[in-house]
């Protein structure tokens, strides 16, 4: 910030733009400067925490909003609220997918590895055939939950959690608080290994 004394003006110069205070005197004192400082300083602070406030609270599992009932491979319902208390990695894929189906090689080994330490995996699928979905999961030998929400795009799973791109992966903690975000293969294994105290 500068200050520019004119006659009846003063410029106060932000950022190379001009801001002119009509003044009865032809100088500030240093005492009136250090006010505007201040006040300058806590519009910034206000503004700041009015931002991150509007960013909300973190996602949780259980909350209504998120929440979702699927059906799994044998036909039984599986409500995702059900699942808080487990390191969860809840992944949406398809099976004409290619990258969830590469995806799905590299859960295989990381399911196999941490399944007994509390890990849990839930897939949904949103494919529209019920008979693709089950052909993909036999081929791929995928092991853990799994549930179908037919409606591709607009299956309600993928409605609630903004789902527009597949695979899609959130890491949820054992309170059920969303604490990752599409994270692959090693920055995955690493978050899995700090949840469960490994």
């Amino acid at each position: 910030m500068e200050l520019i004394l004119r006659k009846e003006y003063i410029m106060l110069l932000f950022n190379h733009e001009l801001l002119a205070v009509k003044t009865e005197r032809s100088f500030l004192n240093y005492y009136e400067m250090k006010c505007l400082r201040i006040s300058m300083l806590s519009l910034a602070f206000a503004v700041t925490a009015f931002v991150v406030k509007a960013q909300g609270p973190i996602p949780n599992i259980a909350d209504h909003r998120l929440d979702f009932t699927v059906t799994d491979i044998k036909g039984d319902s599986i409500k995702l609220s059900s699942l808080k208390g487990k390191v969860l990695l809840l992944d949406f894929w398809a099976s004409w997918c290619g990258p969830c189906r590469f995806s799905n090689k590299q859960l295989v080994k990381l399911y196999s590895k941490y399944k007994d330490k509390g890990f849990e995996i839930f897939s949904v699928s949103l494919d529209e055939e019920i008979k693709d979905w089950k052909k993909a999961v036999a081929k791929d030998k995928i092991t853990w939950m799994q549930g179908i929400d037919r409606g591709g795009w607009d299956a309600l799973a993928a409605i609630k959690w903004q789902v527009d791109a597949l695979p899609s992966s959130f890491v949820v903690n054992q309170n059920g608080d969303v604490v990752a975000i599409n994270l692959e293969k090693e920055d995955l294994e690493k978050k899995i290994k700090e949840l469960l105290g490994l």
